[in-house]
């Protein structure tokens, strides 16, 4: 494929709320440009889109997937991206390489939450942005109503460019309003003629020389209004409405002649930030001639082909065969083939230029997020910020088969993801994934077992409960061991005192005469520690607890260090059983983003997680709510918020400090927690 100009390329993400038809949209534009021969569906999984296993038994997007479309020289790339919450990442990494937006509504439901996300996401990127409205062969598809709902929602700067012939099953065209033909129907001129009036008005409020030639009453030529319908959309001051059925592909070669010739190039478009070694910034020429820069916006794993890097190229160009330099990890990449991926396909081919998108196989040390460039002219692209996840399960192998397995298919699918993170819980020693959803971990462990072979098992982690006490005891232990030859001997002391939360643990010794031998005392110190690791009451490590030996034993002969780590360790475990035991659970603060019209559903929610509302402070239409809930409530509060949100709260959370368990509560967790312990034994 022969490279095309920067002035003749289109970078596109397609944005919208699950089911909108961003995928079905890419057939029709595919079928089109003659790239398939026949359209596939959702419904049927044969999209070039959605190819993977996991999409296609889910019936949604899991991933963002690049569609390049070229017509008569002139291409748009489309990144077609998730709609579903779980898989926002995808998006974040789309909208951060391309320099407009699609945003897909459907005719029938309006404006959605994720309609919403994807406009604000928009916004914040401050991306010219085309509002598509969908599935407008329908049944109950109403242009007019949904016009209004993307107005009332958006503003009305977002103004229909189209307006559709036929309704519902008859849907079969639709008439430029920007751009109008000579032979409009007849029924039809009356809708025209006010969508054209608002139009021209919304194009002349947009810059102060063509209002003050409108407001004069002088018309605007078809030049000031083409050019000045194009500049208003480069600025974001207007939002095209456009039209289309993407299953009869009807007004989907309209949207791709529109979005070639009124959205921005890589040229004419806002430019990411670019900063050289020392940190100055630096401009982008977008010039296939000028030194290479380019940006990972998304990394694939795969057992057989190892990674593939989807990269965009801003300045310069990146060819097969030869090598860039990583600025982010200060090594050398070898290019290989370079591709163009057309779902689960490659195109060959044999560079990328300025402004274009491609994918690479089997770079050693590359991830998402990182800059290749020119070594000797080293480059680096601003961080992608994904959104964090506190949607945690722990995860363990289902056979030992799948043990020498489950790291490093967890490590590859973590840096396909980087919405995902992998840690071991110390206090608790679980492996634990977290991310965004219930959806994206189910679909995670779904990946991981058919791509690299390994079964793992999920469920929620354990809670990491501490256990202490509350009143002084004392205790004494003697071991006593004779089997022929040397015995085993060590007499212990003990004293348990609490401390004040957070202080830890103290050990002490107030031996006097010698009673037991200086060199014996670590080791008593040493069997403490080592029962208070493994827990008394429940199994959860023991704190705020000082230990003292006060007194005891020895023989001669058969007292040893081992003798007395035992001693010390039963002394330990008598000791707190008779100084009130209790458990201590982690409370942490949560803050949450709820539209104001939820947040009574929300604090009534926290009160029978028995939270405690901290504060409230009102932000635009939100409400910020900060409580102190414990842990063991909010370990599925991903789900339990976007269920009393309609998917439109988000909430962040970390553990602040530990409180005494309820004493309704504590016997349930220590009959759990032995459960659990003879299962695992078991």
């Amino acid at each position: 494929m022969p490279s095309i100009d920067a002035r003749d390329i289109r970078n596109v993400a397609l944005l919208s709320h699950s089911g909108a038809g961003k995928t079905s949209l890419t057939e029709a534009l595919l079928f089109n440009n003659n790239v398939i021969t026949r359209q596939g569906t959702v419904e049927d999984g044969n999209t070039v889109s959605d190819y993977e296993p996991e999409e296609i038994k889910r019936g949604s997007s899991i991933q963002t997937t690049l569609i390049a479309c070229t017509d008569d020289n002139k291409k748009v790339n489309f990144l077609d991206t998730p709609g579903y919450e779980d898989f926002i990442g995808e998006m974040v990494a789309a909208v951060k390489v391309v320099e407009c937006a699609a945003i897909l509504v459907t005719a029938q439901s309006g404006v959605d939450v994720g309609t919403e996300r994807a406009w604000d996401l928009c916004k914040t990127h401050a991306l010219p942005t085309v509002i598509v409205i969908n599935k407008m062969d329908r049944e109950n598809a109403d242009f007019t109503q949904t016009v209004n709902n993307i107005q009332s929602s958006f503003g009305t700067k977002c103004v229909p460019f189209q307006i559709p012939v036929g309704v519902e099953q008859a849907f079969a065209d639709v008439i430029s309003v920007i751009a109008p033909s000579s032979d409009i129907p007849s029924d039809l001129q009356l809708e025209f003629d006010l969508w054209r009036d608002r139009l021209i008005e919304a194009i002349a409020e947009s810059d102060d020389d063509l209002a003050d030639k409108y407001l004069e009453g002088g018309d605007l030529s078809e030049e000031e209004i083409l050019s000045g319908a194009r500049s208003a959309i480069h600025l974001g001051n207007l939002v095209p409405i456009l039209i289309t059925s993407a299953a009869k592909n009807v007004g989907t070669q309209e949207l791709f002649e529109f979005i070639h010739e009124y959205m921005p190039s890589p040229i004419d478009g806002i430019k990411p930030d670019l900063s050289d070694d020392s940190g100055k910034q630096i401009d982008l020429s977008v010039d296939s001639s000028s030194p290479m820069s380019a940006f990972v916006f998304k990394t694939t794993a795969d057992p057989f082909v190892g990674k593939l890097s989807v990269f965009r190229v801003y300045d310069g160009t990146i060819s097969s065969n030869s090598e860039v330099w990583n600025s982010e990890k200060k090594q050398t990449e070898r290019i290989g083939q370079l591709y163009l991926p057309r779902g689960k396909s490659q195109e060959n081919v044999s560079e990328v230029c300025a402004g274009d998108m491609g994918a690479v196989g089997k770079l050693s040390s590359t991830v998402t997020g990182d800059t290749l460039c020119a070594k000797d002219t080293p480059v680096a692209f601003g961080k992608l910020r994904f959104p964090v996840g506190f949607y945690s399960v722990a995860v363990s192998p289902a056979t030992k088969a799948d043990l020498d397995k489950m790291s490093t298919s967890l490590s590859r699918i973590v840096e396909e993801d980087p919405t995902l993170h992998l840690s071991r819980q110390p206090d608790t020693g679980e492996m634990v994934l977290t991310g965004l959803g219930e959806a994206q971990i189910d679909v995670t462990v779904d990946k991981i077992k058919r791509k690299f072979g390994a079964e793992l098992l999920t469920r929620l982690p354990r809670v990491p409960y501490r256990e202490t006490i509350t009143r002084t005891a004392q205790s004494e232990y003697r071991h006593k061991k004779q089997s022929g030859g040397h015995g085993q001997y060590g007499h212990v002391m003990l004293r348990v005192e609490p401390m004040q939360r957070d202080e830890g643990f103290a050990f002490g010794s107030e031996i006097v005469g010698g009673k037991v031998p200086r060199e014996y005392i670590p080791s008593v110190e040493k069997g403490v520690v080592k029962t208070m690791e493994e827990g008394v009451v429940a199994g959860y490590p023991v704190v705020d607890v000082k230990a003292v030996i006060y007194d005891g034993s020895y023989h001669d002969v058969d007292s040893s260090g081992m003798a007395f780590e035992i001693a010390g360790s039963h002394a330990l475990k008598s000791g707190m059983l008779d100084a009130s035991p209790i458990l201590l659970e982690p409370i942490v603060k949560l803050k949450i983003n709820a539209p104001e019209a939820y947040t009574g559903e929300v604090m009534s929610d926290l009160n029978v997680k028995r939270g405690r509302i901290l504060g409230m402070t009102p932000e635009d239409k939100y409400t910020v709510i900060e409580a102190e809930v414990p842990h063991s409530e909010v370990q599925r509060y991903a789900q339990d918020l976007r269920s009393l949100t309609q998917g439109r709260g988000t909430y962040s959370l970390e553990i602040d400090h530990y409180e005494p368990v309820p004493q309704n509560i504590e016997q349930k967790v220590i009959e759990d927690a032995k459960r659990a312990k003879e299962e695992s034994e078991s």
